[in-house]
């Protein structure tokens, strides 16, 4: 964690703009919380998290395609107009460092408009989500990382979290998994990600490759 932290800090950027990504399961959220706090204490940088499950679309666009589609999963899953909007056009070089947290309701399925928080000029934004290198984010990230862990083992997670099967073939889980499948066909996250990080054991997650820049 501490060397993640620390090729974050050096991005010569006010605010870097990271992005967690894997699969369902994968243990982002927690890696993401954990980075945030080794940020805070060892480099006394602010950090922003988000989710992007802050921005899907309402019940009525994800599940257009059928509620078992993975193809519908996969593409309509998420607001990403109001996702750049909101999030990663504020923290971009010349952004306002305004920006929502949330677009969408999970309790009421209605979308929101918060008012705007400001995040402090030199806040690292940190932000987990599932299908964060699609075409339409790619370009906006500063340093992107993915975290590998295998579908048995990401099944065996979400059964714990959701009650979902812990089989990651079983017919149930076919719209999740198959639509992380397509997701790996068309953007090949874990090749394009700067940091590539075994993530199968969440407490000794384990770097398979690192392509940051190097500064000096």
């Amino acid at each position: 964690m501490n060397h993640v932290a620390d090729r974050i800090v050096g991005i010569p950027l006010p605010s870097p703009r990271v992005a967690i990504d894997g699969p369902d399961g994968a243990g982002k959220t927690h890696f993401a919380d954990q980075l945030a706090a080794v940020l805070q204490s060892r480099h006394r940088r602010a950090t922003v998290r988000i989710s992007v499950d802050g921005f899907h679309n309402t019940r009525a666009v994800r599940y257009q395609q059928g509620r078992d589609s993975p193809l519908g999963f996969w593409a309509d899953s998420y607001n990403y107009d109001r996702f750049r909007r909101d999030v990663l056009e504020p923290f971009s070089p010349k952004g306002s460092r305004h920006f929502r947290r949330a677009s969408y309701s999970h309790d009421t399925d209605e979308i929101l408009h918060p008012e705007p928080e400001i995040a402090e000029p030199t806040a690292v934004l940190l932000v987990d989500g599932i299908f964060l290198q699609r075409i339409e984010l790619r370009e906006q990230w500063d340093l992107t990382i993915f975290l590998n862990v295998t579908f048995n083992e990401t099944a065996k997670r979400m059964a714990l979290r959701d009650g979902t099967p812990s089989d990651p073939e079983d017919p149930r889980m076919r719209r999740y998994v198959e639509g992380q499948r397509e997701y790996f066909r068309q953007c090949d996250p874990q090749q394009r990600a700067d940091i590539l990080i075994d993530n199968n054991n969440l407490d000794h997650p384990a770097i398979l490759r690192d392509e940051t820049p190097q500064l000096g």
